[in-house]
């Protein structure tokens, strides 16, 4: 319980001490450089950048990195995006500094070759350099000119403007948080500012302001580290910048309810056991365009390091994807998954472009490109995705529209001369769009309300839901991978529209393999394709299948990711690395292991739906044509024709699961199993162990209230979590509610009321900055400690009065949930806690209730599955007029 001086245990682990030492010292080490090198005119060179990229990939890379998976555990919005962030920053500027490091030693060691030592010194500009080692790798060899094509310089100014702006933003945003934070925020983006200086410039004097901005955030990321410890052990803020931010989001209105961030065309909230990831997500799609945008418009001619530096952050988006998939936001998995696909795939093909086929004819390139047709299912996804986002707000629609447009402009049927134009203008809206999204999902996150505008609903849900119910067939929400979860669980069916996504992409990728076989091009530019979504991110996707629970489901994708690996390899390397006859005997082999295999898997989907069995089966004509073209002897417009259909049916699939999970409900068909589960169909219902009553019903409600009103300790649903509840009528209830949860005598228990207009009534001397913040936040998954008096005694707390919260306090939820009001309204105030076994997680559907306590309570009010998966937030009030509120994530209820 958070007590007027103490906080709860879950804040003595404080990930953000972890997070801001690894910017201090990330920021040490750069400074100890830019110092150096102002001082004596030598920058650093080989071994030295080699050594320290490698300090800042694992300090400020994976330190971080681990502060931010921390953070986002923590429901800590800002700290989760700040960190992950600032990791993937940290781990591209170690990157660059190896690239720098590895360059100069090449150089270093042409230059001694041809005995050139007489016109260069080490203390070159690194452009010079670059451009020295350059012209001795054309004198010596007609291999491509791989060195003057890293261009290390102008790849590192386009990694650091949009972490400039990005930069900023986390320092306004953090403002409302803590004091620490914007000054930390604050000084790392003025020395990436400063440090871009440095790149562009050959001056010592950007070096000089960017090594003292280094020096503040070393001391601002020292003390704040310091003042969490010390909050740690003392169980208290001893030291100030800590618990009172600049200006407090909580406490401002809004002035447009409609338009609120929890529109989101779902009928539930997403539960909020971890932070919001849409942020981290909109941060990382504000990077990879800009970096491309740097590239199209001409400003760095080799992706080399570029690809590095988009690679990083996606990886940080597919973690965004990752913790809307433990939001149970279906929706998001896929945006995000598919986004970081694109940027993936986009940013190893312009390297393979840029540095790998540069010395190849332009006419055979330009034929190779055109031959790739991968592009166009981002393009059918991506419409898809702007269909299915009609009922969520203006920005959420505008940033798929404009992802919509980012996909069409690299269409590689587009002719050259336009291509890279078309793609820069769509990257630098996105990129606009990305920053504004950024923004606004990270301030309305923390303050849990609409402060930016986000803009209405073009398309209510219901009318949106309607259209595409044209597809329904009646039954059940149909499972898709099989597993031994309940196949309608929401959690088992958020991953299966990436699984179909990615083998779309991968399929549609290799459908050109046979009539371009004999272009060099095409075959290199094909890898990135395949590889990418067909392996990479699926093994991210079979990540999820295990995570949601489905570890025999997940073995499909995992079997898949093996299948397009090998394809890559055989298909599309394989031509270039002249594999012999004999060599592609192994390849035989393997192929009909794959044949096997995937026969097995037919039968694990027919269990499934027709959808998933349609695609195994198709998928095992594929890998028909994949044997022989092993022995030679590939029938070249089957598996064309096989491709071409497998990736309809994973487009359709892609639809139909993204529609499902975004409504939770089956709205478009995905089949029902071939063949049913006969052990399952046979068992019956055992008999419950106490009365239930549907919440649906007004009878359920009355008969739930006379059993609390009797007496009676019941189950109930609320906004958040299912409660135990009795009635303040009944102190010898409360007492039951100890024995039946185990929980320890010291911790309180809290009242339920209907709505403010209740406390009103019963006239609590509170102030008119408490009245104001409880209108604001109730009803809502809020618990609101106040301070104890009479006025409990006219809100009918009455003979429970000592039953109820601590000596001096108690704490008040007022819930968002309108089974919860009308049950309060009959029986008066209601004395509630989670129901679960003390020490437990808390039970989000009344089935979990029904096991764990259902022979302990006299009754349980079912409503389904819960809105969220965490109990409500504990803000402790009795500070709250010296500008002091204390929050945290609680199972108190």
């Amino acid at each position: 319980m958070a007590t007027l001086d103490g906080f709860p245990a879950s804040f003595y682990g404080e990930p953000g001490v972890l997070g801001m030492l690894a910017n201090g010292i990330s920021a040490f080490l750069v400074l100890l450089q830019n110092f150096n090198t102002a001082r004596t005119g030598v920058s650093a060179e080989g071994v030295e950048n080699i050594l320290a990229g490698v300090h800042l990939i694992l300090i400020g890379g994976v330190c971080q990195l681990i502060a931010g998976l921390l953070s986002f555990r923590k429901y800590d919005h800002l700290s989760g995006t700040a960190f992950i962030g600032y990791a993937a920053l940290w781990g591209s500027y170690g990157a660059t500094r190896i690239f720098l490091g590895a360059s100069q030693s090449i150089t270093t060691n042409l230059t001694m070759s041809h005995d050139l030592m007489s016109n260069t010194t080490p203390l070159t500009a690194l452009t010079t350099n670059l451009s020295l080692s350059a012209e001795l790798w054309n004198s010596t060899s007609q291999s491509p000119d791989w060195l003057s094509l890293l261009l290390i310089p102008q790849s590192a100014i386009a990694g650091l403007v949009p972490y400039i702006l990005l930069s900023f933003l986390l320092a306004f945003c953090s403002a409302t948080v803590n004091v620490i934070m914007p000054f930390v925020f604050g000084a790392i983006t003025l020395t990436l500012l400063f440090e871009a200086v440095a790149v562009g410039v050959s001056s010592a004097w950007p070096l000089v302001v960017s090594g003292i901005l280094e020096l503040l955030i070393l001391l601002f990321a020292v003390y704040g580290s310091a003042a969490l410890l010390v909050k740690g052990l003392a169980q208290r803020y001893v030291l100030k910048g800590f618990g009172t931010p600049l200006f407090n989001v909580l406490l401002l209105g809004t002035n447009s309810p409609a338009a609120s961030a929890q529109s989101l065309g779902q009928e539930k909230k997403k539960n909020t056991k971890y932070a919001e990831p849409q942020a981290l997500f909109f941060f990382c799609d504000t990077v990879s365009p800009f970096i491309m945008l740097f590239y199209s418009f001409g400003y760095v001619t080799s992706f080399s390091l570029g690809a590095v530096w988009v690679s990083i952050i996606s990886a940080a988006q597919l973690l965004s994807s990752y913790y809307a998939h433990l939001r149970q936001d279906g929706y998001l998995v896929t945006k995000a998954g598919l986004h970081a696909t694109y940027w993936l795939t986009k940013a190893w093909e312009e390297f393979v472009l840029s540095a790998v086929i540069v010395s190849e004819p332009e006419r055979e390139v330009a034929t190779g490109r055109q031959a790739m047709v991968g592009d166009w299912f981002f393009v059918a996804v991506a419409l898809l995705l702007l269909v299915v986002s009609l009922s969520n707000d203006t920005l959420e629609v505008t940033h798929n529209a404009l992802f919509l447009l980012l996909s069409v402009s690299t269409v590689p049927q587009i002719p050259l001369q336009g291509y890279y134009v078309f793609f820069g203008v769509s990257c630098s809206l996105f990129a606009s769009a990305s920053l504004y999204g950024t923004f606004c999902r990270l301030i309305n996150s923390i303050a849990e309300k609409s402060l930016i505008p986000v803009g209405p609903q073009p398309i209510s849900s219901d009318r949106l839901h309607s259209f595409l119910s044209c597809f329904r067939s009646p039954g059940k929400l149909q499972g898709a991978l099989p597993s031994s979860s309940s196949a309608s669980s929401p959690t088992n069916q958020i991953p299966d529209a990436l699984f179909y996504l990615t083998n779309g992409v991968a399929a549609l990728s290799a459908l050109h393999a046979a009539s371009s076989s004999q272009s060099v091009s095409f075959l290199r530019l094909s890898v990135p394709w395949v590889l990418v979504s067909g392996a990479v991110v699926q093994g991210f996707v079979s990540r999820l299948q295990v995570r949601g629970g489905q570890r025999f489901g997940s073995v499909i994708p995992s079997f898949y990711l093996s299948v397009w690996a090998t394809w890559t390899w055989y298909r599309f390397a394989g031509p270039l690395l002249q594999i012999s006859p004999v060599g592609s005997y192994g390849f035989t082999a393997g192929a009909i292991a794959f044949l096997v295999i995937n026969a097995f898997l037919m039968l694990i989907a027919a269990y499934g739906n027709l959808v998933l069995l349609s695609l195994t089966v198709v998928m095992e004509i594929v890998l028909v044509c994949f044997l022989l073209s092993t022995l030679q002897q590939l029938p070249y417009q089957l598996e064309i024709a096989m491709l071409a259909v497998f990736s309809v049916i994973c487009l359709y699939g892609t639809l139909a699961s993204l529609v499902n999970c975004t409504f939770r409900q089956s709205v478009m068909p995905m089949g029902p199993p071939l063949v049913k589960d006969v052990n399952q169909q046979q068992m019956s219902s055992p008999a419950l162990p106490c009365p239930v009553a549907d919440s649906r019903l007004t009878s359920g409600l009355l008969k739930i209230s006379r059993l609390l009103d009797d007496g009676g300790v019941c189950g109930i649903p609320t906004d958040t979590v299912y409660a135990l509840a009795a009635s303040c009528k009944n102190p010898q209830a409360i007492e039951n509610i100890y024995n039946i949860k185990d929980r320890p005598a010291e911790k309180p228990i809290c009242i339920c009321i209907s709505s403010v207009e209740q406390l009103v009534a019963a006239k609590p001397p509170f102030s008119s900055l408490l009245w104001e913040f409880m209108r604001n936040v109730y009803p809502g998954g809020i618990s609101c400690i106040v301070s104890k008096g009479d006025w409990l005694l006219r809100l009918g707390v009455g003979p429970a009065y000592d039953r109820v919260g601590t000596n001096d306090s108690i704490m008040i939820r007022v819930p968002d949930h309108t089974v919860t009001g009308h049950l309060c309204n009959i029986t008066g105030p209601l004395a509630i806690t989670s129901a679960n076994p003390s020490g437990e997680p808390d039970s989000t559907h009344h089935d979990m209730v029904i096991s764990r306590l259902g022979h302990k309570i006299q009754g349980i009010l079912c409503d389904g599955d819960s809105n969220e998966i965490v109990a409500s937030t504990v803000v402790n009030c009795l500070k709250i007029d010296e500008g002091m509120m204390l929050q945290n994530r609680s199972t108190l209820q």
